[in-house]
């Protein structure tokens, strides 16, 4: 017998009908479904989201809000404090259950438990579901029955897991409340009008689920072969593309894994190493969550305490050239500008990017993470500040602290026709291949027919990468011999 009562679907980070466990069982309950968003913009420590990722979610929902209404159910809106504005939904609807997918964040953990018995005290069915990780965060185990701290132990525990659930269908259609009251998307301002930044953005990409859905399937048609070798490589296009798709759930881990599972079984062997070193990065990502829910204060708090008192140096004209693009390193400045016009920075260049500032200009990892929330459409914030730790040699699993990138030796390793650089950094790319990930090394006469003067048309280098770094290692030698408790 159908529920009499309507079940609301509270979506969060899972702007998406397939695979949907909330959705899922609101549907199995039977009843009218109410499709509700809450934009809540009063997130604490300042973490609600940037501007890139809410062009991103503008765009994302207009397209949950079309999928949802070929179903039946239109897409309730409403913005502030979360739990008011379910009374709210509740009381106008005769809501009997509440359902959704758990977030993770830090934030969210404690309100959503509040929410969940308060509404459970009042006599609504509630339930929550794991519609955005492989496995929960309290699964994987180390044999003392901790979380772990390391990747490589954590990827062979979530592989010996075995495979993850199933994805689940899309619902075929979604009997609804259609007279329920709903904010304008467009008044929300989500999207820059004025000025309008968001051309690049556009240009480079399309949210929503069946944006999502096209891109794995492009990359698996046309990428996952060659993904071993081309993932380093940013003037290739050697990766999936896909994480502002996952930071929004727009397509869920799960369907991920299965799919590239099935492009492996397929291929009788042939796609086994590629494909495995492609979900080795959806497992990355899931290592980052897990690190999240039981070290909430990752986003803000340096992981090793030794890190605590090291010597950051203070370098506000260092971080304008960084963000700006400018830093006279060309891999660098590729890296950002790629960044500024797109929301989105190929994973290498990250790395370099983000050791150039915190390794060579000893600025606060901290410093790029605001950077990075701001300007990527895939800003999530447990790969987010997992990442920019790991780098920093201060979180878990981090990259040793004497790893120094070279953004010479990498621009000409991973870029070495410099097809990246010159798209992004146009006013050198009359440089020969030799200097052009060193313009200071070219001879005057080379700069002058490229039409290059250091200083002016493109900037010197910030520092010297070599002085950089021994003073870089000097500092992290301060501290190396302690340990975190």
């Amino acid at each position: 017998m159908p529920a009499e009562t309507p079940s609301i679907v509270w979506f969060r980070e899972d702007l998406r009908l397939a695979d949907n466990p909330a959705l899922n069982r609101a549907v199995e309950r039977g009843g009218p479904v109410v499709a509700l968003f809450i934009l809540d913009d009063e997130t604490p420590g300042n973490w609600r989201p940037g501007g890139a990722a809410r062009w991103w979610l503008h765009h994302s929902l207009a397209a949950l809000a079309a999928d949802l209404e070929k179903l039946g159910a239109p897409l309730v809106l409403r913005s502030g404090e979360a739990s008011r504005n379910l009374d709210a939904v509740i009381a106008e609807s005769g809501a009997g259950a509440v359902f959704w997918n758990r977030s993770y964040m830090p934030f969210a953990n404690a309100r959503d438990a509040g929410i969940k018995q308060s509404l459970k005290e009042r006599g609504l069915t509630v339930e929550s579901f794991n519609g955005r990780l492989l496995f929960e965060p309290w699964t994987p185990r180390t044999g003392s029955g901790d979380p772990y701290r390391v990747f490589t132990p954590f990827w062979k525990a979530i592989l010996a897991l075995g495979e993850p659930e199933a994805p689940l269908p899309a619902p075929a259609k979604l009997p609804s409340l259609t007279t329920m009251a709903s904010e304008s998307l467009d008044d929300w301002r989500l999207a820059p009008s004025t000025p309008d930044w968001a051309g690049g953005l556009r240009e480079s990409w399309t949210p929503g689920e069946a944006g999502a859905k096209d891109r794995l399937e492009d990359f698996l048609d046309e990428g996952l072969a060659h993904y071993a070798e081309n993932r380093n490589r940013p003037d290739r296009p050697g990766t999936s593309r896909l994480s502002p798709f996952l930071r929004w759930g727009e397509i869920s881990p799960r369907q991920v894994w299965h799919a590239t599972r099935h492009r492996i079984d397929a291929s009788g062997g042939a796609l086994e190493r590629p494909g495995m070193a492609f979900l080795r990065e959806v497992g990355w990502r899931e290592f980052s969550y897990h690190l999240l829910y039981w070290w909430p204060d990752l986003p803000d708090i340096t992981w090793k305490s030794q890190f605590h008192d090291f010597p950051w140096r203070d370098d506000e004209a260092g971080y304008r050239a960084w963000t700006a693009g400018r830093t006279g390193f060309p891999i660098v400045d590729a890296g950002m500008r790629e960044l500024w016009h797109s929301g989105w920075m190929h994973n290498r260049v990250r790395m370099i990017v983000a050791s150039f500032l915190v390794k060579d200009l000893l600025i606060p990892w901290q410093s790029g993470e605001r950077w990075f929330w701001d300007t990527l459409v895939d800003a999530d914030l447990a790969n987010n500040s997992a990442s920019w730790q790991w780098v920093a040699g201060c979180g878990a699993d981090a990259a040793p602290y004497f790893r120094v990138f070279n953004p010479v030796t990498q621009g000409k390793k991973f870029d070495p026709s410099g097809a990246y650089v010159r798209r992004w950094v146009p006013e050198i790319a009359r440089l020969p291949d030799a200097p052009l990930h060193a313009p200071w090394e070219a001879t005057p006469k080379t700069l002058t027919e490229a039409g290059i003067t250091l200083g002016e048309t493109y900037p010197n280098r910030l520092v010297d990468h070599a002085a950089a770094r021994k003073r870089a290692l000097t500092a992290f030698e301060a501290i190396k011999k302690d340990t975190r408790g």
